[in-house]
């Protein structure tokens, strides 16, 4: 059973995002149900700082063993930080998804839209759980 963290918000896609201060700043990265999924992450494709997204734009790609996918951006905003840990070591998306595997880090253009998000409860039912 997939680690579902209640104080996170996730997409439908299994991105989730984490606030991480008051100024509009959050993590973001993928669930771990996903990166069981996906399996052994060999390549993390991420933006660079000061690239911008609109809500469900394609932000990079994740590789794994088995399949390439998609990441989307669960909010509008600016990146501010890339986890440049994940160029040498991709595997910590699969080790640590919540924790040292986070992707990116936004500033959101509009924190009303983590409303948006699903709460833990819907993505448990989303995924089955």
């Amino acid at each position: 059973m997939a680690n579902i963290p209640a104080d996170l918000r996730y997409t439908e896609e299994h991105e989730y995002v984490k606030q991480t201060s008051p100024d509009a700043i959050v993590q973001i990265g993928i669930t771990d149900y996903a990166q069981g999924e996906l399996g052994d992450v060999v390549f993390v494709d991420l933006p660079k700082v000061g690239a911008a997204f609109a809500r469900g734009d394609t932000f990079g790609t994740i590789e794994a063993v088995k399949a390439v996918s998609e990441l989307y951006a669960p909010l509008a905003g600016t990146v501010t930080e890339v986890n440049k840990a994940l160029e040498g070591d991709p595997a910590l998306v699969n080790r640590d998804p919540y924790g040292a595997g986070w992707m990116i880090k936004l500033r959101a253009k509009n924190t009303a839209e983590l409303d948006q998000l699903l709460t833990s409860e819907a993505y448990k039912k989303h995924i089955g759980q």
